[in-house]
């Protein structure tokens, strides 16, 4: 997968000088004690550090400056093992750019009612310091993240690890970079967008390429790295000649790979995590991008067809999300409207993510009657089945908009022999006339991505840390 920055968490806790300095070295020992056994877990995806005990305005203040001029921290985590006054966390908190997770819990789980008295009560005060704490980021409208729980409990790492993903998603949209090779399809309206405002709101930029320039690109590819691609194309997946002949079938495959690797090139010579193609503009290519966008996307990079490139943007931010884990471009293509059958079949003329696949993909060659060029190679296979969501991002004149409800995914009920793409069935957890007529309203698009490894929770988290609006169809 594409690299993702080896990003770590500060965590400090509340207290003040009230108490005196024993119990502040209590509360720092409690502190890194839950910090040292939560990296223990297995459970975050991210380090956390212990930073420090915060008891004056001062420190806060100074802490969240350091937060924000550090490039290796994607976020801060707060618990208040003590009553911490809160208007000492007003002006760091206002300065902090960087997501906050508000980790409401105490060092024990329990209440010792036979040893506790008022020196325990004054050290173990989390119950009204996260209320004095929460108070002051309601007030100050703060975008963050609030987990109530045991700290040693699963359900609560697991939230935390959530968020970390999110949170990081987050710190990498500011450095995102979509390259359109071409522009998007002619008078098609759902895949404009506002450039600047994409990178106002959530840290896009977003380039243009003629496609001559990525022509010359691929023209670079040598002979033999297409070989090695070959090679390696032949272990992962099943190679399907079909009604091909061999010549035929093997150029048609490494014309993709060459594709493949000539985008790549440029792509990672630019700092692009994120592209668009356009069957309307292939000048001097070949074939319309498949196998070689679908490869691409099972590296990690965010793809939009027909120049889409906030599903591009949107695909990346999701794989780092979710690890690259079953994260895919789709398409609502076409519906199953029969009463106790209802679904939508998502597909594209070619260009799905392998990741969701429940078997081994084939590469495949046979005619794409669009774009007019010749017949490209493309990965095969049916998607998977269980929870997932599908997701979207709209631009209106009052700014960006999520759409995205939860689905039941399943597989189709039976083989399409003349539709020989990648496929996936679905159904909005609400119903489809239910869920299709909510998303038409709302104005979501054709092209979303859709995820089993990421939940709703996450996408409004991700949303709210935006500070943008969101539809969630459920």
């Amino acid at each position: 997968m594409l690299a993702v920055p080896d990003y770590e968490f500060w965590f400090v806790t509340g207290s003040q000088f009230l108490y005196g300095e024993d119990q502040l070295k209590q509360v720092a020992k409690d502190a890194e004690d839950i910090v040292d056994k939560l990296n223990a877990s297995g459970k975050l995806p991210y380090k956390v550090v212990f930073k420090d005990v915060m008891t004056t305005a001062d420190g806060i203040t100074k802490f969240m400056k350091e937060v924000n001029y550090n490039d290796n921290v994607a976020g801060v985590i707060t618990w208040m093992h003590t009553f911490s006054p809160a208007k000492n966390w007003i002006r760091g908190t206002k300065l902090l750019q960087k997501p906050l997770l508000h980790l409401a819990t105490q060092y024990l789980n329990k209440i010792p009612y036979d040893t506790i008295d008022f020196d325990y009560m004054n050290l173990n005060q989390s119950a009204h310091g996260d209320r004095e704490y929460g108070y002051i980021n309601a007030r100050l409208g703060v975008h963050n993240k609030i987990v109530y729980g045991y700290w040693g409990d699963e359900e609560t790492q697991t939230e935390i690890a959530k968020w970390e993903d999110v949170a990081v998603a987050y710190n990498e949209s500011f450095k995102l970079k979509v390259c359109r090779f071409g522009d998007t399809m002619r008078n098609v309206a759902v895949t404009e967008g506002d450039k600047v405002q994409a990178q106002i709101d959530l840290g896009w930029t977003v380039d243009y390429y003629g496609v001559g320039d990525l022509v010359q690109e691929i023209s670079k590819v040598s002979e033999a790295d297409v070989d090695k691609e070959y090679e390696k194309l032949a272990t992962d997946y099943t190679l399907v000649q079909g009604d091909n002949d061999p010549e035929t079938y093997k150029h048609s495959v490494r014309v993709q790979l060459a594709q493949y690797l000539g985008i790549k090139s440029f792509l990672d010579r630019g700092g692009y995590s994120a592209f668009t193609t356009n069957f309307e503009d292939l000048w001097g290519m070949e074939q319309l991008p498949g196998l070689a966008a679908q490869l691409l996307m099972r590296d990690g990079y965010g793809f939009g067809a027909e120049g889409d490139w906030k599903t591009a943007a949107l695909g990346r931010l999701m794989k780092i999300m979710s690890h690259n884990q079953k994260t895919a471009f789709m398409e609502d293509y076409t519906l199953d409207l029969r009463k106790g059958h209802e679904a939508i079949l998502g597909s594209h003329m070619l260009e799905v993510d392998p990741s969701i696949a429940s078997d081994k993909p084939r590469v495949e060659v046979h005619p794409l009657d669009i774009g007019g060029k010749a017949d490209p190679a493309r990965l095969v296979f049916t998607g998977s089945e269980g929870d997932a969501i599908d997701v979207t991002l709209a631009d209106f004149r009052d700014g960006y908009k999520f759409i995205s409800y939860p689905v039941n995914a399943n597989k189709p009920e039976a083989e399409t022999p003349n539709l020989p793409v990648a496929k996936q069935l679905w159904t909005p957890k609400v119903g489809l006339k239910a869920g299709a007529t909510k998303w038409i309203e709302n104005g979501g698009g054709h092209h979303t991505v859709f995820t089993f490894a990421l939940d709703e929770e996450q996408i409004n988290d991700l949303v709210t840390m935006f500070g943008l609006k969101s539809v969630v169809i459920d």
